[in-house]
């Protein structure tokens, strides 16, 4: 082989890896929360980080700060993989024992809620970085008492209310039909969002109250206000303030979206059409102690995190320092390969004289 093509061969060998690995080391994040019926954190952000105007928002920043609110849609576990119960105690559901959000945990009967009633409900995931996945939504069993901390034997976690995998993303939701059981006053749905590319789970807490007066559990009258979601402005006006990084990838796939709906529907409208709990099939993000099954990663460029740990998320083989190293290296690389080239164009002329 003549020198010059053996040197552009060892530049292009040299090279490839290495782009391969600066390409691997690109974070991929995924981001929601549930917006209908409203996440407490999500209602919380619509009624303003720096000033609350209800009790419990209120005292959910005094607890944990204002940033927890401006990242409303990074309520995560990297390397969840399904192992949801095992990484999550008791009483730090809402935060998913993220310490930036454990003023979401608090115990109280005043948070503000939406209204619900028994039957068939559209549920609406706000996000802002689609990716395939499963959502499982689980409610508060009967007698549930919202004075005291959240844990997991309140939940029904036999009988999920609504189960999707890989539903379409349209106006920045994902839609999906669910069934919610008879209950009476205030109650918790717990939202659990599984991807099947990466490890990473995201976890929301909404609450409901059913019928007329909420009641606690002890029959003490609740004073919890109506939730409202954030509107599309209030979201784009506090991005700059989010600790959150998306990555582009809103835009990676034509078949989902995440451009804001012109008017997005109470929760009161009309569901969508029923497919009942449990109809979605794939990968599963139901609750378990296992370490990965289907949930697990896919690749073996994900890494994964501790719970609750850090703000980058769902990183692919490394952060941005990552990939600014393999960048610097490649171009290292690069300098070395000219050098090379050079050197074999001067012995294939000094050959040919």
């Amino acid at each position: 082989m003549p020198a010059r093509r053996t040197a552009a061969a060892v530049a292009a060998l040299g090279l490839t890896p290495l782009a391969l690995t600066a390409l691997s080391a690109a974070p991929a994040a995924a981001h929601g929360s549930m917006g209908d019926p409203v996440s407490r954190v999500a209602q919380c952000y619509a009624e303003g980080p720096e000033n609350p105007k209800s009790a419990a928002c209120g005292a959910a920043v005094a607890a944990g700060g204002t940033q927890a609110l401006y990242d409303w849609n990074g309520i995560r576990i990297g390397d969840a993989a399904g192992r949801h119960q095992e990484l999550i105690a008791d009483g730090r559901l809402c935060s998913a024992g993220n310490d930036e959000f454990k003023g979401l945990d608090l115990a109280r009967t005043d948070w503000p809620a939406t209204r619900v009633s028994s039957g068939s409900h559209a549920f609406e995931y706000r996000v802002t970085a689609p990716h395939k996945g499963t959502f499982k939504v689980y409610i508060t069993k009967s007698g549930y008492d919202p004075a005291k901390p959240l844990a997991w034997s309140d939940l029904d976690l036999d009988h999920p209310v609504a189960t999707a995998t890989d539903p379409v993303a349209s106006g920045g939701f994902y839609t999906f039909s669910g069934t919610l059981p008879e209950r009476s006053g205030p109650h918790v749905l717990y939202a659990i969002w599984q991807r099947s590319d990466s490890p990473e789970a995201f976890y929301s807490c909404s609450d409901v109250t059913y019928g007329g007066g909420a009641v606690t559990g002890g029959g003490t009258p609740a004073t919890a206000p109506a939730a409202t979601a954030p509107s599309e402005e209030q979201i784009e006006d506090g991005a700059d303030r989010s600790t959150i990084e998306h990555h582009g990838h809103g835009d990676q796939d034509a078949a989902t979206t995440t451009d804001p709906k012109p008017a997005h529907p109470t929760a009161t409208a009309e569901p969508a059409a029923e497919s009942g709990p449990g109809t979605g099939a794939g990968a599963d993000a139901g609750i378990g102690t296992g370490s990965g099954g289907e949930n697990g990663a896919e690749s073996g460029a994900d890494v994964p995190k501790a719970a609750g740990a850090g703000r980058d998320l769902a990183e692919t083989g490394g952060g941005r320092d990552t990939v600014f190293l393999a960048m610097g290296g490649a171009g290292v690389l690069a300098v070395g390969a000219a050098v090379l080239f050079a050197s074999a164009r001067r012995k294939a002329a000094t050959g040919r004289r």
